[in-house]
C-alpha cells in the first residue's frame, strides 16, 4: 500500500485507482465487464481504421515474438 505520509494525508492516484477498481469489481459481474469491452471496441473500431488495428497487430505480435526468446 501507498505511503500517504507524504501527501498530507491524501492517498495518491495508485491508490485511489487501486480501491476504485477493486469497489467496481465487487459490485459488478462478468456480464458487466463484457458489456463494456463490447462498447469500448465498438467505439474504437468507429473510430479507426484498418491502418490502425495493423500496426497494433505488428506492434503486438512483435512483442509476443519478443517475450518467447
Amino acid at each position: 500500500m501507498a505511503n500517504n505520509n507524504n501527501n498530507n494525508g491524501k492517498m495518491s492516484v495508485e491508490e485511489a485507482g487501486r480501491k476504485g477498481g477493486e469497489t467496481t469489481a465487487k459490485n459488478h459481474d462478468k456480464d458487466f465487464y463484457q458489456e463494456i469491452g463490447k462498447k469500448g471496441g465498438e467505439a474504437t473500431s468507429k473510430n479507426h481504421d484498418r491502418e490502425f488495428y495493423e500496426e497494433i497487430g505488428k506492434k503486438g505480435g512483435e512483442a509476443r515474438n519478443n517475450n518467447n526468446k
